[in-house]
């Protein structure tokens, strides 16, 4: 006798689970992503379903913590065989109750958006994902940056917990072997902004992205896609609008919206104004 849906098992998920991981992303339509599952499920705590049938995952998603001001939840997938059975609402039951009175974040998308409204999320920003090759006909972004080394990531972490308003020391300082790029603007010796690029199949993800002004952001992302071929692909929180006009401008176009959801937390701690975009929309 099979178990019914409703009294499967959830599990931790490992490092050992990455390829199941990536599997149900394909299952779903969605890219492998085998590179950010593994930093997610190294610097997170991922959450997950077996099929009975000895198929892979019926559904997963990661929960990464910054202590208790701040966890973002990400990558909430439920197979499309069992797709519309309660299974997905059950999972983030579970995570929500995992997650007790720490406040969360989640990137919706329109189709994930209604579930997370009826379990208490509030929609308190957007961001716009843009994806393309880079131009680089704007020759106005002429602040200097810099490879960050070593000796940069203790300010570093620094000026990202006072920009994000929470500590991510256990993100952040995995970003030199997550990332192709990492990339700072500084002035009069302090650290002024700082961004990354990724792979992430055929792109380069530009995330996190934090500069005191828009101007700094731009010379970050022109120093980055200077140095790769791939197309370049990020989610800009779309109060940035200069900024979002700015890389249209440049050869990036609009793919999606993506609602930026809170529960417990009436917005997102930190200064907005320097927080252009996410390290990826799957962890904040």
């Amino acid at each position: 006798m099979s178990t019914p849906l409703s009294e499967l098992p959830i599990r931790r998920l490992t490092i050992d689970d990455l390829v199941s991981c990536a599997d149900l992303s394909e299952d779903r339509g969605w890219p492998r992503e085998d590179h950010k599952w593994g930093l997610l499920l190294t610097a997170g705590t991922g959450y997950g379903i077996d099929d009975p049938a000895g198929k892979g995952l019926v559904a997963a998603c990661v929960l990464t913590s910054y202590g208790p001001g701040l966890a973002a939840i990400g990558m909430v997938l439920v197979a499309e065989r069992f797709a519309r059975q309660g299974i997905g609402r059950r999972l983030m039951k579970h995570v929500l109750a995992e997650a007790g009175e720490t406040p969360l974040t989640l990137h919706a998308t329109p189709h994930g958006q209604p579930l997370y409204e009826e379990l208490g999320f509030v929609t308190t920003g957007r961001a716009e994902m843009v994806r393309g090759h880079f131009t680089a006909t704007d020759p106005a972004a002429t602040v200097p940056t810099r490879p960050a080394t070593a000796e940069d990531m203790p300010a570093l972490v620094r000026l990202d917990a006072e920009v994000f308003g929470v500590d991510r020391t256990h993100m952040i300082t995995r970003l030199p072997a997550f990332a192709d790029q990492l990339r700072v603007a500084e002035q009069d010796g302090a650290l002024t902004g700082y961004a990354a690029a990724w792979p992430n199949m055929a792109t380069h993800v530009v995330g996190p992205l934090i500069a005191k002004d828009t101007d700094t952001a731009k010379a970050l992302i022109t120093s980055l896609a200077a140095n790769t071929d791939r197309p370049l692909r990020t989610d800009i929180d779309v109060r940035h609008e200069h900024l979002l006009t700015w890389v249209k401008s440049q050869g990036l176009e609009p793919v999606a919206f993506n609602a930026v959801m809170t529960y417990a937390i009436p917005a997102l701690p930190g200064d907005w104004t320097r927080r252009f975009a996410p390290l990826t929309v799957a962890a904040g």
